[in-house]
């Protein structure tokens, strides 16, 4: 069934590809591409497939023999058999790291394949992740392991339902060939499976495919690979802007720098729509790098990701990000400043002059535009549009940070609220309401101090004493933080579950107090009412997830998978493909799933006590443990 791929490799004809047959981990200058070959694994299985990512490369799975089709997917799709007309590279790129220039980085552990075009004669350029090592695999094998690429499938297909501009997955295979990793850097390293993952998307260029010309930076004093090479330069906005902008190429064929402000502009805007669409549904990327930012405005590379639970708007998802330069509320200007690094990378063939100013006239406008009007429809505020809307957010987002709410379920619960909701209803709701808020227990996990107090105390004093030596080891943002934590966890102790309760029920009445006033506007504006409603439940609805990637959900099918059991994989996978939807028929689903004979004894044990949590519900208190680096 792999054999209906047709394959078109217009990058590979379009840049340059090194020439150089040399394996292992090299610089590769004057190139964006260097030839590679996938490496094989043991005994490859697919885990999973996305039936609506691969319906793009017009593959369908054959109904007459499914166990067939697995088995040939698990061979093309895990690299151990090259698929005919697929030329196999690596593609070059360099970045900036948590704000600093890192040189070359590249494709240390992706492989494309070549780009398939699909039933209505669509591009897509597909990727094996995890394949094995290239010339950019640096000190690393080139291989990615269960764990992480189980989470970065079912991320990708999940943001793609949600509505994001993402890249996705079509499938997901495991393997027997083992890996050394350790996955908390502390010391305690273990075999992991090593398993590979179909990527899809238009293109993986990205911001930092344009820092290959970078000349020695002033702060780490690396360099690009292809410095002085303007030539490569324009041969890659070239075919970036001819393939995947062709409505800007036809526009302004004659003026090139027109041409490359007119494309800067449009990534500007689209970057900054894609970081509201992010803002709104409480996704945090972990590792916002100019590496990882994508030159045609998807959501990109799926590491230490997480979606919020509880909201906090300082919540940084990637246990690696010690300084939260990537929290949660700091990625709108994280983008801005990586489309800053772009503008430098486009000198001389788009002057800082204009793509500054296109930044600083474009950005932030967008972004507030989009976030607002995404927040207006999660809200049901549908037929207005008020100055006081905004405020009405911010002292929405305020309420859930000071009860501890958790940010998809309370929004999902707002639609149930109406303007004449009666004084008995209003309590239920209140009550259901506050039941999205943290208890005291979870609160005092939440807030535990994560420093000794004795380390707490001499940090201060070195602080005081030493600050030169203290900037080396810690930051003050670090310390003020430990000392709120102290603080609050010192409050929680005389904290019952009754006054927390009274004082979550007063913030939220004075909150929907705003809104039915809101609401009530809306009412007013409008001939019939009864319609209007209709229309607003029915707008919340489909802007309002009831199902998110949360980590203790991957976590879960992540250890069955460990254990042989892939059933909950694909039983996340088919929930997340309709995350507006109460899931009708989903336990059906799952039955059906392990009788394929794919459960094992072991996993179900290990599920047996966490499987009981439902797939909305806030976060058991065994997830506030978990790490993703």
């Amino acid at each position: 069934w792999l054999g209906a791929l047709r394959f078109d490799n217009l990058a590979l004809r379009s840049l340059p590809v090194d020439a150089s047959e040399e394996g292992g981990p090299r610089t590769v200058p004057g190139a964006c591409f260097a030839r590679v070959r996938p490496s094989p694994l043991q005994n490859p299985r697919l885990v999973a497939m996305s039936l609506p990512a691969l319906a793009l490369l017009g593959l369908e799975v054959p109904a007459a023999d499914p166990a067939a089709a697995e088995a040939e997917a698990a061979l093309f799709f895990s690299g151990n058999r090259v698929l005919a007309g697929a030329e196999p590279a690596a593609h070059c790129y360099c970045g900036h790291q948590f704000g600093s220039f890192a040189g070359q980085l590249g494709d240390g552990a992706a492989m494309y394949l070549g780009e398939v075009l699909g039933p209505g004669g669509e591009r897509w350029e597909i990727q094996l992740k995890g394949a094995g090592i290239t010339p950019f695999s640096r000190q690393a094998d080139g291989r990615k392991v269960l764990r992480s690429s189980i989470r970065e499938f079912l991320c990708s297909e999940a943001m793609f339902h949600l509505g994001i501009p993402t890249t996705r997955a079509g499938t997901c295979v495991t393997s027997d060939s083992k890996v050394v990793r350790d996955i908390f850097y502390d010391g305690n390293p273990k075999n992991e499976r090593c398993t590979v993952v179909l990527r899809i998307a238009s293109t993986f260029i990205r911001f930092g495919s344009f820092e290959i010309f970078k000349p020695p930076d002033e702060y780490t004093g690396r360099k690009g690979p292809s410095v002085d090479r303007n030539d490569i330069r324009i041969q890659m906005l070239d075919y970036v802007i001819s393939t995947f902008y062709p409505e800007i190429q036809e526009a302004y064929s004659d003026n090139t720098i027109q041409r490359n402000a007119a494309f800067f502009r449009e990534i500007t805007k689209r970057t900054a729509r894609l970081v509201a669409e992010w803002q709104c549904v409480g996704f945090c990327h972990g590792v916002l790098n100019t590496d990882n930012m994508s030159i045609v405005g998807l959501t990109i590379d799926y590491g230490p990701f997480g979606f919020m639970d509880r909201y906090d708007p300082e919540h940084i998802c990637n246990g690696s990000d010690n300084t939260g330069r990537y929290a949660y509320n700091k990625q709108p200007e994280v983008c801005k400043w990586n489309l800053g690094k772009l503008a430098e990378a486009l000198v001389p063939e788009l002057p800082l002059e204009i793509s500054q100013l296109i930044l600083e006239e474009e950005y932030d406008a967008e972004f507030e535009k989009h976030y607002l009007q995404k927040m207006r429809k999660k809200l049901g505020l549908i037929e207005l549009v008020l100055e006081e809307d905004s405020k009405l957010v911010s002292e929405l987002l305020e309420t859930m940070h000071v009860t501890a709410g958790d940010f998809t379920n309370i929004f999902y619960l707002l639609s149930s609220f109406s303007v004449d909701i009666d004084p008995s209803k209003f309590e239920d709701f209140l009550e259901e309401l506050t039941s999205q808020c943290a208890s005291v227990e979870e609160l005092k996990v939440a807030f535990k101090p994560q420093m000794d107090p004795r380390q707490l105390s001499m940090m201060l004093m070195l602080a005081q004493s030493n600050p030169q030596l203290f900037a080396l080891i810690g930051t003050k943002a670090n310390i003020n933080k430990e000392l709120e934590r102290v603080e609050q966890f010192s409050k929680l102790q005389q904290l019952t579950a009754d006054d927390l309760l009274s004082r979550n029920k007063r913030h939220w009445k004075e909150w929907l107090e705003k809104y039915r006033v809101r609401l009530q506007k809306e009412i007013e504006s409008v001939g019939n009412a009864d319609a209007w409603n209709t229309d607003r439940v029915k707008v919340m609805n489909s802007n309002n997830p009831k199902y998110i990637l949360r980590n203790y959900i991957a976590q879960n099918a992540i250890e069955a998978a460990e254990n042989g059991d892939f059933s909950e994989v694909r039983n996340v996978l088919k929930l997340l493909e309709h995350p507006f939807q109460e899931a009708e028929g989903f336990q059906e689903v799952k039955e059906d799933a392990e009788e394929e004979g794919a459960t094992a004894t072991a996993a179900v044990c290990a599920q047996e006590t966490r499987s009981r949590q439902s797939y909305c519900s806030k976060p058991p208190l065994w997830a506030a443990e978990l790490c993703v680096t």
